[in-house]
């Protein structure tokens, strides 16, 4: 499957280079749901909630409520979940708050499972220089992905995994890595970080790896109408 993203930023919609440069801003929510139209799920991230310095709620709330949404962006309680799922996200995209420093935060993730249903979970996988990172990806901690995914199961219906170093970038992503974590578990995974061509989304999709597409899609890149037949089989390279 593929799926476009949205970004949100100080009320914006917007596509970051590595989580900290501001390379766009986008149309408003309502523009871009109109683009993405022919596709089945959006996913949204609320960028400022995941550094935690606010929130864009009342546009989530807006997006939510007229798609089929991954919602993500400071998921750090059981509270925030639910009040994200009552806002109409499909599945809620767990983040920072899934791991300490040295290892996975199972306490909160029982909760945040217990309360809305593991099958509702993403746990965001996301990687740079081969480590987990955390805080809208300023913080390293010491885990590689390959290695908790499996851990993580109990938690979760699946996992968004970002290759953070070249996310962005325009430049192609790591396939061998999401090839490894597709050996690693049997759950969902959808991929994210440097899709830049159909030939990244093919090879993603035939490893059964949604492709969550932002820049590229943003740019340019990649045709929407295009992508739209990639996702129900109707082109391919």
């Amino acid at each position: 499957m593929i799926i476009p993203c949205i970004d949100l930023m100080d009320g914006k919609v917007v596509q970051l280079v590595q989580g900290r440069e501001k390379a766009l801003e986008g149309g408003t929510p309502d523009e871009m749901l109109e683009r993405f139209a022919a596709f089945p799920v959006i996913q949204v991230i609320d960028l400022d909630a995941a550094i935690g310095r606010g929130e864009n709620d009342a546009l989530v709330e807006q997006i939510a409520a007229k798609a089929s949404t991954r919602i993500g962006g400071g998921v750090r309680t059981a509270e925030r979940a639910m009040k994200l799922v009552s806002q109409g996200a499909a599945k809620v995209i767990v983040g920072t708050a899934a791991f300490h420093r040295d290892g996975i935060n199972r306490e909160l993730l029982e909760s945040i499972a217990g309360a809305v249903g593991a099958d509702r979970v993403l746990i965001a996988v996301d990687s740079k220089h081969g480590r987990i990172v955390v805080k809208g990806w300023r913080e390293a901690t010491n885990l590689e992905a390959a290695q908790v995914v499996r851990d993580l199961e109990p938690y979760c219906g699946g996992f968004l995994c970002t290759y953070v170093d070249k996310e962005g970038m325009l430049q192609g992503t790591d396939l061998e890595w999401f090839s490894r974590l597709r050996n690693a578990t049997t759950h969902e995974i959808t991929a994210a970080g440097g899709i830049t061509t159909y030939d990244d989304v093919q090879a993603l999709l035939a490893m059964n790896v949604h492709a969550a597409l932002g820049m590229a899609i943003y740019k340019g890149r990649m045709d929407l109408g295009v992508l739209a037949r990639m996702n129900v089989g109707e082109w391919a390279i």
